[in-house]
């Protein structure tokens, strides 16, 4: 177990830690957080937005004097990653919505990371700079070139120091690949490729090549008409530079090994959960769709989200799944009411902690939920400003179904389905957490005794 995430036993505290953004009523669209992503070491934190934005926070140094605190985290580089675009041989537009972000391990003083919309990928570099060159030979100071005729003497350029600027610039741009909209990205551990997913096909690219991928999985019918499922996530192997797995929305998991062929239209291993018959309904197929799906750091086991569970699939076993957490139960009896408001259709993601102990995702009424592998427990906790003090603990949530309400629950009847925890992280060697409730970023750490 990694130093520092425990598991999530009764004695574990969750607080406030700090919230960004503004206050609903004033959010626009655009404002609208789609993805969040710590880097490998957790020092920075990237949100993508629905108006193309990225936004660094980075993790301030710890004070000294102050053991117990903690260091915060602060804006350290906002660009615009994607601009609006139009596909003038569909009549389409291509929201420059941000539905991916994933870092690649920092290897200099730069990082890097790669964020995607609907159709292009593109790989960044954020990197510092605090000297800046003066003495041009052939340049003004103001930048314009000089008339060679007026140059008398040579200079030696000299480094002064300038105020420390952060530049985020694009490094290469993938391109044209994807007829779908892609849904996932994500590194492979040799760092050399990554793959990109849309509902139909899934493409390997290399770091180095932006004209051209690999299609290494093809699900496209010859006729469309005979079109039963669509990719809805994918995802590498944190070791195993060969496999992967991708979710498909009628609730089957893949894994592809891709030793055994190019074209990984053949999968090695099946995942999936027989139907029981008793609770086949209209609504079986919607709610069996996979939102999401994760390797655990081990890469023993794959997470997977779907409208209602959290499941925990080992590689070793295909039949079933070894574990199954109940999210939002209460919801069964209200999944007309859900398919009228299209929230059937939302896609949660679902987080492990550092130590693949404990499991987190989202629900509705800005509510999110815990899952304790070791000791079974959950708990249901809930983003708001409401309870937004510094260091303020979180009281757990609890929903009442039916019959007596007690003081402190909340009945299924008055939840807010506008308010949803879709994306949420996890620091990866630390109980802090990142969660987006519409356009706001709450951040919550435990409790340091």
């Amino acid at each position: 177990m990694i130093p520092g995430v425990g598991a999530l036993t009764q004695d574990t505290l969750w607080c406030f830690s700090q919230v960004k953004g503004t206050i609903e009523i004033g959010a626009t669209e655009a404002d609208i957080i789609s993805t969040v992503e710590f880097n490998h070491t957790g020092e920075l934190l990237a949100t993508g937005d629905k108006g193309g934005r990225v936004v660094i926070f980075q993790r301030e140094q710890e004070s000294k004097n102050q053991v117990h605190r903690r260091g915060e985290y602060n804006v350290y580089s906002t660009f615009q990653s994607h601009e609006p675009e139009f596909d003038y041989l569909k009549s389409l537009e291509i929201e420059e919505k941000i539905n991916k972000i994933r870092w690649l391990p920092q290897q200099n003083a730069a990082y890097f990371l790669l964020s995607t919309n609907d159709k292009t990928v593109k790989l960044w570099k954020v990197s510092e700079r605090d000297k800046r060159p003066e003495g041009y030979n052939l340049k003004d100071e103001e930048g314009r070139l000089r008339d060679p005729a007026t140059i008398t003497t040579l200079r030696v350029p000299v480094l002064r120091p300038m105020d420390l600027m952060v530049e985020a610039t694009p490094r290469r741009v993938f391109a044209n690949a994807h007829t779908y909209h892609i849904n996932s990205i994500s590194v492979n551990s040799d760092y050399e490729t990554y793959m990109s997913a849309d509902d139909l096909r899934i493409n390997l690219w290399n770091f180095e090549i932006t004209n051209q991928s690999f299609n290494i999985v093809d699900i496209k019918p010859a006729n469309m008409e005979e079109l039963t499922e669509v990719i809805t996530a994918a995802e590498f192997h944190p070791h195993h530079c060969n496999s992967f797995v991708y979710s498909s929305s009628k609730g089957t998991i893949r894994l592809c090994d891709m030793r055994a062929s190019a074209l990984c239209d053949r999968h090695s291993k099946f995942f999936e959960e027989p139907e029981d018959p008793s609770n086949r309904s209209f609504f079986s197929e919607i709610i069996s769709s996979i939102s999401d799906v994760k390797f655990s750091h081990s890469g023993r086991y794959i997470m997977t989200r779907d409208y209602l569970t959290v499941k925990v699939w080992d590689l070793n076993m295909e039949n079933r799944p070894i574990e199954t957490y109940q999210v939002h139960d209460y919801l069964r009896s209200k999944l007309c009411s859900l398919y009228e408001n299209d929230c059937i259709f939302d896609k949660f993601e679902c987080v492990w902690n550092g130590s693949d102990s404990v499991i987190m995702t989202g629900s509705y009424n800005n509510f999110f939920r815990m899952f304790d592998r070791n000791t079974k427990r959950d708990v249901t906790l809930e983003a708001s400003r409401e309870n937004s003090k510094p260091r303020a603990i979180l009281k757990p949530r609890k929903v009442c179904v039916g019959g007596k309400r007690r003081k402190d629950e909340i009945s299924v009847d008055s939840l807010d389905f506008s308010k949803k925890i879709l994306h949420t992280a996890w620091h990866p060697s630390e109980n802090i957490i990142a969660v987006a409730a519409t356009n706001n970023l709450y951040i919550f750490q435990d409790k340091v005794n």
